[in-house]
């Protein structure tokens, strides 16, 4: 067979496997893990995978068709990712009553408060630049 044969069949095996998408997603996560380690890079290897992948969807180097099922498997099945985390609050039952409003209080507060900085700051500088420009 050639290259280009094995080419198609490639992809169209692919297209219809959601198990080769998930190991095809997965494979890219890996790869940008080890350019991540490999440059030493501060940035997550999974965040860096996807950016391959973002890379090649844009290139057309990758279709969507060839990754879309393992990507909706992977998004309808994200409650299995979070389990562990909610497992680990069985551990600590002290977050389930005050400590936990508390902290729960702090988190809402302190995102209010990045928000409106951010916002204040924001319009800060839209009119200081205007002011400016004139």
């Amino acid at each position: 067979m050639s290259v280009l044969r094995y080419s198609v069949l490639l992809r169209s095996v692919l297209r219809r496997s959601r198990v080769l998408q998930i190991c095809l997603i997965v494979l890219f996560s890996c790869l940008g893990q080890a350019v991540a380690q490999g440059l030493g890079l501060p940035v997550p290897g999974g965040v860096i995978g996807m950016a391959i992948v973002l890379v090649l969807l844009a290139t057309r180097r990758l279709r969507v068709r060839n990754v879309h099922r393992g990507a909706s498997w992977l998004l309808g099945e994200m409650l299995l990712f979070f389990v562990p985390a909610v497992m680990s609050l069985l551990d600590h039952r002290e977050f389930l009553g005050l400590l936990g409003l508390k902290l729960l209080a702090v988190i809402l507060l302190g995102t209010a408060l990045v928000m409106a900085g951010t916002a204040l700051t924001i319009d800060f500088c839209y009119r200081w630049m205007n002011r400016h420009a004139a």
